[in-house]
């Protein structure tokens, strides 16, 4: 019988922020899938839906096209948590069969967090349009599980790079290698050419050097590696993005559209974001739409070899994170002058417009304007609508009502905040 997956975000979702705060939770990137990719291509459902706190589910419909919130949700619903990783294994299979089979309703469980949800006659109400509490599904029977990833905080992305990327089933055995249909030019040198997969319409230009010793290699349809870059496995490098002249990449994911230059290791650039000069990331996560000057560099490694510290917005405070290597986690829309230097474990917010020397604070609130020297004052909102406009035109894309409405909502969000 026909059964629903329905991806859900729950409250732990907050300590994601700022990267959550214009898309739900499941839009975060993972190699090149995001979470929800993730869990369609894994659990294969009939049909699927998606809840979302009212802010964001206006971009969660535009993004997937899948209905948003919907009621009434009858017959077979699996719910799954957005944070959660579908990794292929036995919880997974397990979980799927209870709504393959139609079992009796229950709870999956790791350490106290709901990683899924099997209800065979679906919900009697509405999911809300706020994050899950905990207890929400608490009348159901508990089933505990063990060894599902969940994306809890913001270092727990770079955590999988390092851990999972290289193996990743959902980014590397999804692409098809299509040489025949690439344009591979003279001069170009692919080291282990049986880990390279090209799609159709790459291009590898003269002097491009891909080595897949370490890990495997993608380059997306329509995707550029330019002369003289250098690609150290494993890299992914999405759909019409450019990687620049004398790039220099190692366990990066370069997403779709998006132009990448410099020296980068362990970092992913969800999509559209540009650091087309030299300058350094590591151990860093950029959002949609940002824009990093000539020479941007963040530090991922303190001076004394310490452990890192990041600030979390939900608790309001720096957190351990036990790393020690974390660079720079940057929101959507945020631009960076030449020479704009961040110092290790840096949190940005969404909407900033960053420059001057020396290095910035190590939190900077979204909708901040400014430098270290001069301190920071309020982005205007129509300015900022302004400038992300004019980005997304230059590439092709509108700022539609869905976008506005999230980044206007997050403005009032933000000086709520500073004025009580």
């Amino acid at each position: 019988m026909s059964w629903k997956l329905c991806v859900f975000e729950d409250r732990e979702t907050l300590h994601l922020a700022p990267l959550v705060h214009t898309r739900p939770v499941y839009d975060l990137r993972l190699g090149l899938p995001t979470l929800l990719e993730r869990a369609l291509w894994a659990l294969r459902p009939p049909e699927a839906c998606l809840h979302a706190r009212a802010t964001v589910a206006p971009v969660a419909a535009r993004l997937y096209g899948l209905p948003v919130n919907p009621a009434p949700l009858e017959g077979g619903l699996l719910l799954w948590n957005g944070r959660a990783l579908a990794e292929p294994g036995e919880v997974l299979t397990r979980i799927r069969r209870a709504a393959t089979d139609r079992e009796p309703p229950r709870r999956f469980v790791q350490d106290g967090v709901t990683v899924a949800a099997w209800l065979p006659e679906g919900l009697p109400h509405p999911l809300p349009d706020t994050l899950l509490a905990a207890s929400f599904l608490d009348e159901l029977p508990e089933e505990r599980v063990e060894g599902v990833r969940l994306i809890g905080r913001l270092w727990h992305l770079i955590d999988w790079m390092e851990q999972a990327f290289a193996a990743d089933p959902a980014t590397w055995e999804r692409s098809e290698d299509a040489t025949d249909q690439a344009v591979v030019q003279p001069g170009a040198v692919l080291v282990a050419r049986e880990r390279i997969r090209l799609a159709p319409g790459a291009t590898i230009r003269a002097g491009a050097i891909l080595n897949a010793s370490d890990g495997p290699i993608y380059v997306g349809p329509g995707a550029v590696v330019s002369e003289g870059a250098v690609l150290v496995g494993p890299v992914a490098v999405g759909e019409r993005a450019e990687v620049r002249v004398g790039a220099h990449l190692r366990n990066c994911v370069v997403g779709p559209g998006v132009k990448l230059g410099g020296e980068v290791h362990t970092t992913i650039v969800h999509s559209y974001s540009n650091k087309a000069h030299d300058g350094f990331l590591g151990h860093a996560y950029i959002g949609r739409w940002c824009n990093l000057g000539a020479g941007t560099t963040c530090s991922n490694l303190r001076n004394d070899y310490g452990p890192v510290t990041l600030y979390n917005e939900a608790l309001g405070a720096f957190e351990q994170t036990g790393r020690q290597f974390l660079g720079l986690f940057m929101g959507d829309h945020t631009k960076t002058s030449i020479g704009t230097t961040f110092n290790t474990g840096t949190v940005v917010g969404v909407s900033c417009n960053l420059y001057g020397p020396g290095f910035h604070a190590r939190y900077v609130p979204s909708f901040s304007w400014g430098s270290p020297a001069d301190g920071y004052v309020p982005f205007r909102l129509e300015k900022a609508l302004r400038v992300a406009e004019a980005v997304m035109a230059r590439r092709g894309h509108v700022l539609d009502e869905a976008e506005r409405a999230v980044l206007a909502a997050l403005f009032e969000q933000v000086h709520a905040t500073s004025a009580g």
